[in-house]
């Protein structure tokens, strides 16, 4: 039987405003999918996004949405999740929203494990506001800003916010949305802070400028720099030198949770104690 989207979005906003071939649509379904399979209530559900291509999701998905300012969706989620702790807050944003101007926010929401499920949808530019450089576009690659070619050296957003203290930390790719959906629904079902890199394609602003006009071109370079966690493991490591692992690259469930944190400081603040973690 053919799953029914319908329940779960705005039909009224339908056709979506993304670009033909883009792989923001492919993230929404499987992360339907992955809420589908979990059985929430999406009255119970808060979708927060921010500005970029991605930002459209609390457009589309029919749940409590908050779309932000840019940089600022953890910031926002946070205030929601901690005002309603039995809620499920789940957070998308892109490359340049996260990691540049929301870079800070990213690792503190990381380091607190706050129970937020943050979905970076990494297409390696600036998609929506004109096709800047962003933390994760490749040295060399054009960009609006860096026409030349990119000087900036890119960084791993997993291991940047594993460093930071994060308790989940996945990597998928949207060419594989069965395989992307079963990290999303472990990521959701996480007590903590659950983040999920997902590559996908923007070859209207980053591919037609670098040798990938088309979405199928712009796809088989991301196959080609993302490969299984247990293969990457098994490189040599000049090979795994622009790679990328994929799969679920940290599960700590021993990590206290922030609201639960919190509610040992209201605790103590009552009984004039000191915090007991």
């Amino acid at each position: 039987m053919a799953f029914n989207y319908d329940e779960y979005l705005r039909t009224d906003k339908m056709p979506t405003l993304w670009c033909w071939g883009c792989g923001d649509g492919v993230i929404l379904k499987a992360l339907v999918r992955a809420i589908d399979k979990l059985g929430w209530n999406m009255d119970d559900v808060c979708v927060v996004s921010g500005i970029g291509c991605s930002g459209r999701f609390s457009s589309y998905i029919n749940c409590n949405t908050v779309h932000t300012t840019h940089g600022r969706t953890l910031a926002y989620a946070t205030g929601i999740k901690m005002a309603n702790p039995e809620k499920k807050v789940i957070v998308v944003g892109g490359d340049g929203d996260g990691l540049a101007i929301g870079g800070n926010h990213t690792i503190h929401a990381a380091r607190r494990n706050i129970d937020l499920t943050y979905i970076l949808i990494n297409n390696f530019i600036y998609g929506l506001t004109n096709s800047q450089t962003s933390p994760t576009t490749p040295k060399g690659m054009w960009t609006a800003t860096m026409e030349r070619g990119n000087i900036d050296p890119s960084f791993d957003s997993c291991k940047l916010v594993e460093a930071a203290g994060a308790s989940f930390v996945a990597r998928e790719t949207m060419i594989e949305p069965k395989k992307l959906e079963r990290s999303l629904v472990k990521a959701l079902e996480h007590k903590g802070f659950s983040y999920v890199e997902v590559f996908s394609n923007c070859h209207v602003n980053l591919g037609r400028k670098n040798k990938m006009a088309s979405a199928t071109a712009n796809l088989e370079w991301i196959d080609s720099i993302s490969i299984a966690k247990t293969k990457f493991e098994m490189l040599e490591e000049d090979d795994k030198v622009g790679k990328f692992a994929t799969g679920i690259l940290k599960q700590d469930e021993n990590m206290i949770e922030y609201c639960e944190a919190y509610d040992k400081v209201k605790e103590a603040h009552k009984n004039k104690t000191m915090i007991q973690l």
